[in-house]
């Protein structure tokens, strides 16, 4: 059920009804045109990665800046950004099931939609939608770079999966899905530096046998923010579908540089505004926030600007603070701003951002494809 706004326009951000998903929108802003600044020159172009933000209004922002379209992992994802006006979509996960897939063939006047297999079952099934649709869809090859989790091995088993959709009268080939996960929260720069060469090497081998058997591939595609840098420099991905950039988390906080210090490109500007709803004992306090507002797979929310305080527990409804003696005790209803762990989760328990700027809400925008799963 879509929940009431937490907020109105206008309002002062200690007015605000938590918890709530709060959006820095100068941090925000400041986000998105980095990303914009540091591949400006670069052949590889951003489809920004909408399981982050699940918002048209977000999407529209990106595009407005230079991304090229979005990814999405779910066909309803697909579904709410292309109502919402996205006009170029790759679903760039395996899609299973002839239900979702007539949903998907079913948005092809509305956007270009593209879909990812690694198996030739997929490919018959696909041809299935797209012929019963009338429609001609892209689809992608996924290649297992070294996260282990879907595509097939790289080389001649994906070249000839890449010749079935070729050769299918209502499927087009539209390249290769290169991206490798695991990397993405390797720590040391060195450490992801040696898994993306790795997988960018797997993508120009692939790519080389497609053209010897007279495949152009269009499009290779992967990376996220915590590597895609890497991937833009590499001359072989051309599409980086970095998600997490606009918001920016804790985890991703933790990844470090060449200097050995935490990566700092972007600004963090998603947080959960929580009210301190009990301080009944010394050196502890709790909030409105527990597992049900923020996610904790990635490790428990930062308390922002309060390195004196911890996030230190979470229960379905409280989070516990704890702090030392050197610090003031937390009075009822003082708000506090978290730093989600792992932004993606969190965004998809709520309703609404709230956009802030000045201590004040500007705007409030719908999680559009909040649950979206299908």
């Amino acid at each position: 059920m879509l929940q009431a706004p937490p907020a109105e326009p206008g309002m002062r951000e200690d007015e605000i009804d938590t918890p709530a998903l709060v959006l820095d929108l100068d941090a925000f802003e400041y986000n998105l045109g980095r990303m914009a600044a540091l591949l400006e020159g670069s052949s590889a172009r951003l489809r920004a990665h909408a399981k982050t933000h699940k918002s048209p209004v977000i999407a529209g922002l990106q595009a407005a800046r230079g991304a090229v379209g979005q990814c999405v992992q779910k066909v309803a994802e697909a579904e709410v950004l292309a109502w919402g006006g996205v006009r170029d979509i790759l679903v760039s996960n395996e899609v299973v099931g002839a239900r979702k897939l007539a949903r998907l063939a079913a948005l092809a006047p509305i956007a270009e939609v593209a879909v990812c297999v690694d198996d030739s079952a997929q490919i018959a099934a696909i041809e299935a939608a797209a012929r019963d649709a009338g429609r001609r869809l892209s689809v992608l090859v996924e290649i297992d770079v070294g996260a282990g989790r879907c595509g097939v091995a790289p080389g001649p088993e994906a070249v000839a999966l890449a010749q079935a959709i070729a050769a299918s009268p209502h499927l087009r080939f539209g390249g290769l899905q290169a991206y490798h996960g695991s990397a993405q929260h390797l720590r040391r720069i060195e450490e992801r530096a040696a898994a993306i060469g790795v997988a960018a090497e797997s993508a120009r081998r692939t790519v080389e046998q497609l053209r010897q058997v007279g495949l152009a591939c269009p499009i290779v595609g992967g990376a996220g923010t915590g590597t895609f840098a890497i991937e833009a420099a590499s001359g072989v991905y051309t599409e980086l579908q970095a998600g997490s950039y606009c918001f920016m988390d804790a985890d991703y906080a933790r990844n470090l540089d060449e200097a050995g210090r935490p990566v700092t490109l972007f600004r963090h500007a998603l947080f959960v505004l929580a009210t301190v709803m009990s301080a009944a004992r010394p050196g502890t306090a709790v909030l409105d926030a527990g597992h049900k507002a923020v996610a904790v797979d990635c490790g428990l929310p930062l308390v922002w600007q309060r390195p004196d305080v911890r996030y230190i527990g979470a229960s379905d409804e409280h989070g516990t603070l704890a702090f030392g003696p050197e610090t003031s005790a937390l009075k009822l209803e003082e708000k506090l701003r978290l730093i989600p762990g792992h932004c993606d989760p969190t965004v998809d328990r709520y309703d609404w951002y709230v956009g802030v700027r000045n201590g004040r809400v500007e705007c409030l925008w719908p999680v559009a494809a909040r649950g979206a799963m299908t």
